[in-house]
């Protein structure tokens, strides 16, 4: 079986050869990149499985890098913050990345993220069915959205999680629940990522006034699918 392939983009050459050493001691094939632009030339080139981004990084900032990766990839992206980068950490799910760790961070932490997001990939043992409303079609064998017959872009985990809302229409899921079935049950990090991705979604489904809401929030509760049944 081919090692998993990881792009550590990280401009600390501390961090980096930490980083660099402790993933390949755990099996992964690992390349790296000390700026922002060599990232996304080698992220084209390597075409890793992850790329683990930090946000500060010298020419073109992760935030950048991360919007133009989502214009082509839909790789698993894992950033790299400071506590001091709560708006950028915000930005930067809001752009498509996954999921995030905070400096300072345990190598082991790291590890525990990336496997997390990769076992995201495998689904659950039922075969996924193709989800129809009056205004949006879901195909997860094609992984291919469709709001009135216009193709909607979503990364990897924007698709799992409106596909785990609109299978139970009409339910109320809390962001525990979204989280247990689209982070999975070992993820231990901020609850409000739940948030960030929703929002997102909302925006690239076109999901606001004045046409037919898809996902209503149940305040103090959670999320919940109203689209209508074809």
């Amino acid at each position: 079986m081919a090692a998993v392939r990881v792009l550590v983009v990280e401009d600390d050459e501390t961090i980096l050869d930490l980083v660099r050493s402790y993933l390949t001691k755990e099996g992964f094939q690992v390349e790296t990149a000390r700026d922002g632009s060599i990232g996304l030339a080698k992220a084209r080139a390597f075409r890793p499985d992850v790329v683990v981004l930090d946000i500060m990084l010298p020419g073109l900032d992760g935030i950048e890098v991360l919007r133009q990766l989502r214009q082509e990839s839909s790789v698993y992206v894992l950033l790299l913050t400071a506590k001091a980068e709560e708006t950028d950490k915000v930005i930067g799910l809001s752009v498509g990345a996954d999921d995030y760790v905070t400096k300072p961070f345990s190598p082991r932490e790291l590890v525990a993220r990336i496997r997390a997001m990769l076992r995201r990939s495998r689904g659950g043992e039922e075969q996924p069915r193709p989800l129809t409303f009056r205004h949006l079609r879901i195909d997860p064998s094609r992984r291919e959205v469709w709001r009135d017959e216009q193709p909607v872009e979503l990364t990897t985990l924007e698709f799992n999680l409106l596909y785990v809302l609109a299978s139970y229409p009409g339910h109320v899921l809390t962001r525990e629940q979204l989280i247990q079935r689209v982070w999975g049950p070992d993820y231990f990090g901020d609850d409000r990522i739940v948030d960030v991705h929703i929002k997102a979604l909302r925006r690239k489904l076109g999901d606001h006034a004045g046409r037919p809401r898809l996902i209503m929030t149940v305040r103090g509760v959670g999320y919940k699918f109203g689209g209508e049944s074809a």
